[in-house]
């Protein structure tokens, strides 16, 4: 039988692409996020997907749907997306192996990650559906323009609330997004890189900074690009932002 090469921990050497594993991100005795466990966060947004590709055109078009066959979760990177999680790759090899890697089970956050990873050694990514973006529910695959016209009480319902607590039927607000990333916090460790979406990231600093929802609000209209790299680190019992929106790494516009 073929020898199985073993990493320098003595355990089986990945070979390819990462793998997989569909639990959870809970390693044993996790305490809480106080208890500083988690020395550094850093979150990547996935790369451009068919998806941002085909909203971006029907923005353009001034279409009011757009992709309206896929689902959200089934999304692709486009060819943009590719060439950003390939420049990714090469910044993540110039930095020390993380202790956990997380990752949105939505196909476009895979895939990112499975092109970026190319450290055999390296944790497994671990899929977990808290990671995932934020669920619009009925309003999937209409643009702004789109939903004026085909759900008007929708629009006007996210007027009077505002985008910060408005929940579309069969979909999510902001604050339920960041439930799940309160629940999510306290189970990392070390030095953690997670694969995820550009409100999750959002959320994330709205948690970590206890902003307000118009200080949130005003970080936010800056757009995450994709691909983007977002990093705190331990200070005290807090995580300090040291970087928020990163883009060095990707190639030129």
């Amino acid at each position: 039988m073929p020898e199985t090469a073993l990493d320098r921990h003595g355990k089986p050497r990945r070979t390819g692409g990462p793998h997989f594993a569909a639990s959870a991100l809970r390693p044993p005795g996790c305490v809480e996020l106080g208890a500083v466990r988690l020395k550094s966060l850093t979150m990547v947004r996935h790369g451009e997907s068919t998806g941002n590709a085909a909203l971006a055109a029907a923005l353009r078009a001034g279409a009011e749907e757009f992709a309206s066959g896929t689902r959200d979760a089934d999304f692709p990177l486009s060819d943009l997306g590719r060439a950003e999680a390939a420049a990714l790759g090469t910044w993540l090899a110039r930095h020390p192996q993380p202790d956990l890697i997380g990752c949105s089970p939505y196909l476009r956050a895979r895939e990112t990650a499975d092109i970026a990873l190319r450290e055999p050694d390296w944790p497994q990514p671990r899929l977990d559906e808290r990671l995932r973006d934020r669920e619009k529910g009925i309003l999937q695959g209409h643009t702004a323009s789109g939903v004026r016209t085909r759900f008007p009480a929708e629009h006007h319902e996210r007027e009077r609330v505002g985008k910060f607590y408005y929940r579309p039927p069969g979909g999510e607000s902001w604050p339920d997004v960041a439930l799940r990333i309160r629940s999510l916090l306290p189970e990392l460790h070390g030095h953690a890189l997670i694969f995820t979406h550009d409100l999750v990231i959002v959320m994330t600093r709205y948690i970590l900074g206890d902003l307000t929802e118009a200080e949130i609000l005003d970080i936010e209209s800056d757009q995450l690009r994709n691909c983007s790299v977002s990093r705190w680190e331990q200070d005290g019992s807090t995580m300090r932002l040291v970087g928020y929106n990163e883009t060095e790494h990707l190639p030129a516009p």
